[in-house]
């Protein structure tokens, strides 16, 4: 099948960076707390913005956060928090730079009462990936779920900002927890 031919939910010859993660990432079942926690953080960077703004950034991210290293951000002060914020290859918002630094000590915090953040955030959907019934279009995918719903009171329970229902249930769609590809894409099941 030619490149032109393949139908994907996004992302295509017009942007490989999207289409690069479509096939290779999203929806992809993802079990490593550090990339967990990564996802965590753009997807709270995204709220407002594009998916793509996010994604053409993301390895500025990931320079300017040393490389998500929950670790170092909860260490973060406020030197730190200025430095992001005159980085022009990230998403310079205070609010959003703060709550990754609060973020990450929640982040540490969940791991180091329940041994891993991969057990706590699938716990969500019972350990499994979710995938609606019957044929899946962009008209029947939700911005929320009754599992994101939970997931983003729990979260913020725990300390977690900028983690409502729509940023979790665009989590679980990355890391894999949700299975959203429509079913017309060439990775659907």
């Amino acid at each position: 099948m030619a490149e032109q031919d393949v139908v994907r939910c996004f992302g295509g010859q017009d942007d490989p960076i999207m289409a690069r993660y479509h096939d290779e990432e999203w929806g992809v079942p993802l079990h490593d707390d550090a990339k967990l926690f990564e996802f965590l953080v753009l997807e709270g960077f995204q709220a407002g913005l594009s998916w793509r703004t996010i994604l053409h950034k993301r390895e500025n991210f990931r320079r300017a956060f040393d490389g998500f290293d929950a670790v170092k951000i909860a260490a973060y002060g406020a030197a730190d928090h200025e430095r992001l914020m005159g980085d022009a290859g990230i998403v310079r918002n205070r609010l959003k730079i703060a709550a990754t630094i609060t973020n990450a000590q929640a982040f540490l915090d969940t791991q180091a009462e329940l041994g891993s953040f991969d057990r706590y955030i699938w716990g969500f959907t019972g350990g499994r990936t979710l995938r609606r019934p019957g044929v899946v279009t962009h008209d029947v995918i939700p911005p929320t779920s009754p599992e994101s719903d939970a997931m983003a009171k729990d979260l913020k329970a725990r300390g977690f900002r900028f983690v409502g229902s729509t940023v979790c249930y665009a989590h679980m769609q990355a890391t894999g927890m949700v299975n959203d590809h429509i079913t017309a894409c060439f990775k659907a099941p």
